[in-house]
């Protein structure tokens, strides 16, 4: 079952006198429980493309359907609430909260829901995701106290802590590392096959893009090749 679809997308942006063609022409399917990799040089449309799936961008151009939702047709406040509902965002750069400490910026998305979990039920999957990255000794440390690794970590949990239908990567990889970085991917391919969770990221690793199941490759917007492991797509 396709839970994203992308329906020749295009995005531009306007850069002075003239427009910049981020995205051209993209046509794209996800189904739940891939495990993608968007890959390509800087420049080629990857981070754009992420910010189109998660409604953070609206495309110039063609559709964007989440859980075959047409997103176009979405309120700026349906879109708040379908993004946090079925989405999971990592970024490059964090955006954590300053003022909280490891657990409270883990937390967080938990409280933002209608239905807020009970506290034990918080405890539990807080405390697991923040084992998982590495940081039971950071717990109560501010975000200005961490490295960009630990900070990384911190908004990986932080996007799983919820069990999103997807989660959006955008370099996930790039603060860690190399131990680190297998361990985190090691935790995103456990929750990928215990909950079903999508995962999308737009990535340089080659270790991200020799994990995936779903690989899509773009250069200057438009999609270059695409294939399914154990078969074209």
């Amino acid at each position: 079952m396709a839970i994203l679809q992308l329906s020749d997308v295009h995005k531009t942006y306007p850069l002075g006198k003239t427009e910049v063609h981020a995205v051209r022409g993209v046509s794209l399917e996800i189904q739940k429980g891939d495990f993608v990799s968007i890959a390509g040089p800087s420049g080629s449309g990857k981070s754009t493309i992420l910010n189109l799936i998660g409604c953070i961008d609206r495309p110039s151009g063609g559709s964007v359907r989440l859980g075959g939702v047409d997103t176009a047709k979405l309120s700026d406040r349906e879109l708040t609430r379908l993004r946090h509902r079925v989405l999971g965002f990592i970024f490059q750069s964090f955006n954590l909260i300053p003022v909280l400490d490891v657990y409270e910026n883990v937390e967080f998305p938990l409280l933002l829901g209608r239905e807020v979990p009970k506290p034990a039920e918080r405890r539990e999957r807080v405390g697991r995701l923040i084992r998982e990255v590495g940081l039971e000794t950071w717990t109560r440390h501010k975000a200005n106290e961490l490295s960009g690794g630990q900070r990384q970590r911190v908004a990986i949990a932080r996007a799983l802590v919820t069990r999103p239908e997807v989660v959006l990567a955008d370099e996930p990889t790039a603060n860690l590392d190399s131990a680190t970085g297998e361990s985190i991917l090691a935790l995103m391919q456990a929750m990928n096959r215990e909950f079903g969770t999508t995962f999308v990221f737009s990535t340089h690793d080659a270790r991200i893009v020799d994990l995936a199941d779903h690989v899509v490759r773009l250069k200057d917007g438009r999609i270059a090749e695409e294939f399914r492991r154990g078969g074209a797509a």
